[in-house]
């Protein structure tokens, strides 16, 4: 992975939000310029399946949950540096935000399909056995998108496998 070039003068201010030192301040990996914040929302997800498990009551706060990409996660955030994760995203290494979408793009697409199946008004042990699933086939997903944030280009699992894994189980 190339670090990439940030679209700075050479003789910038050394407070320019896009310095190796204001990104790591700001919990941006300097090496990626992505922001494991962003993770977060998934991890809300993950944490509302969780507790559905033992708390059936909290269905309608996990049905709230919606897909968010990570300008639309970072622009609606309280997180005080969002500007500078925005700049840095938008200035990061292509491959590395693709792999980070592409492994976004699969858990929200489980978690739409998660909710989805909640609204059928499954059987409530059926649906704590899927919220089960669930949570174990996305927590590896999770770790991916850590890994592609962190630059750990050689962090396994095979993402399509671990999807395709979840997707078998919860069928």
């Amino acid at each position: 992975m190339r670090v990439p070039t940030p679209p700075l003068a050479p003789d910038a201010d050394a407070a320019t939000p896009l310095r190796a030192e204001s990104l790591s301040a700001a919990n941006i990996n300097p090496k990626t310029w992505l922001a494991t914040d962003y993770l977060n929302h998934f991890n809300e997800a993950i944490m509302l399946l969780e507790l559905f498990v033992s708390d059936p009551s909290c269905r309608e706060d996990l049905l709230a949950w919606h897909p968010k990409t990570y300008r639309e996660h970072f622009a609606t955030s309280r997180f005080k540096d969002r500007q500078v994760a925005l700049a840095a995203y938008d200035a990061a290494d292509p491959v590395a935000r693709k792999d980070l979408e592409q492994i976004s793009d699969m858990m929200s697409v489980v978690l739409q399909a998660t909710c989805t199946a909640m609204r059928a008004n499954l059987a409530e042990d059926e649906a704590k056995a899927l919220a089960g699933s669930v949570v174990s086939g996305l927590k590896p997903l999770v770790a991916r998108a850590g890994a592609v944030i962190n630059g750990d280009t050689a962090a396994n699992p095979n993402s399509q496998s671990a999807v395709d894994s979840l997707l078998n189980r919860a069928s």
